[in-house]
């Protein structure tokens, strides 16, 4: 059985910069107040009609696709993982065959959230493994700014949020030192309602106590359950966030999946050579960093520059410190997420 090797990595910013001195003239924040909070000094936001979801996936795709010395035509399946698809349906996974020209090949969205790359990476690695598919593009990609609350209320996800895109092109490899050594998947749905979504929806408040009711639902006999404008007019359609319920989970269950795969390898953290976690926080990090006992070149950090792209940021990070020569040939090179869900994962790839 072959193993799964990263051939080819790109990713795609936005033009546009926004410093925290920018977020500023629409809500009561500071930049002392984003900073201390959660490390980000400025993200990156799409244009407002101009770029989307899938069209940021597809520049980072096109850079991947090279990367891995194929051409689009290559392709034998698609594996989009976001939070912010172009639509509720269809996926983004078909308008990234349609945009890029690919051949009638199968196409998967991943809703993990911040955890939806390494999720998305998985399913990836066991068709690989399995023979099924020889080129997979593997694409996290996030426009968040389209749906956010830029508002004093919103203000704890709206300064954390960032748009972006990262991909990558898995290949089978015959080396057994090199490629992916696993993949670790880990979820604990007793903590759904801490980062979601509500509405629209269909969930008729069937999750959350009567007294705690997250939907304005117009009376029908059958609809209108959807949305509705008591809905839109009480702000329930913006995403809720627990900040401290997902922290205080982050960082016990980070290091936990990470030392699940390292253990499942026969490795310990001292054989780590770059860690790369989802960007949601600069403290979470930290945190993390300290845990494992990796030094600061051992971590790549970018949250700073880019605020949390969710599925993205992984791919991101990754791509960037390719570039800055932070990987090499051989380097142990470890993934990890925590998010919405609540959802967690790790792999372990030996470069």
């Amino acid at each position: 059985m072959p193993k799964t090797k990263i051939a080819g990595v790109g990713m795609y910013v936005p033009k546009n910069v926004y410093t925290n001195h920018d977020m500023m003239k629409f809500m009561d924040t500071s930049d002392e107040w984003i900073q201390e909070r959660t490390g980000i000094k400025e993200r990156r936001f799409a244009d407002r009609y101009g770029e989307t979801t899938t069209t940021m996936g597809v520049e980072a795709a096109k850079i991947a696709i090279e990367m891995a010395g194929i051409t689009s035509i290559d392709v034998d399946f698609i594996i989009f993982a976001t939070t912010c698809p172009d639509y509720y349906f269809p996926g983004c996974g078909v308008l990234v065959q349609r945009a890029l020209h690919m051949k009638e090949i199968g196409a998967l969205d991943v809703r993990n959230q911040c955890s939806g790359f390494i999720y998305a990476l998985s399913v990836g690695d066991q068709f690989i493994r399995t023979g099924t598919y020889k080129n997979i593009l593997v694409i996290g990609s996030e426009k968040q700014s389209f749906a956010i609350d830029f508002s004093t209320k919103g203000r704890k996800q709206a300064v954390l949020s960032g748009d972006g895109a990262g991909a990558v092109v898995l290949q089978p490899s015959e080396d057994e030192n090199a490629g992916i050594l696993s993949c670790h998947l880990r979820s604990d749905g007793s903590g759904a309602e801490a980062l979601a979504c509500y509405n629209p929806g269909t969930h008729s408040n069937h999750w959350i106590a009567k007294d705690r009711d997250i939907a304005d639902y117009d009376d029908a006999e059958i609809g209108k359950q959807y949305i509705s404008h008591k809905m839109i007019d009480k702000r329930q359609i913006f995403s809720h966030m627990d900040s401290n319920v997902i922290m205080k989970k982050a960082i016990v269950k980070l290091p936990e999946i990470i030392n699940e795969a390292l253990t499942a390898n026969n490795l310990t953290a001292d054989d780590i050579d770059m860690l790369i976690l989802n960007q949601s926080n600069f403290r979470i990090a930290k945190y993390v960093q300290q845990k494992m006992g990796l030094t600061d070149d051992e971590v790549h950090i970018n949250i700073q520059r880019y605020g949390n792209t969710t599925a993205a940021s992984i791919p991101i990070a990754l791509y960037e410190a390719l570039q800055e020569g932070k990987i090499k040939e051989g380097d142990l090179v470890c993934l990890a997420s925590f998010g919405s869900g609540l959802t967690w994962a790790s792999t372990l790839i030996r470069w």
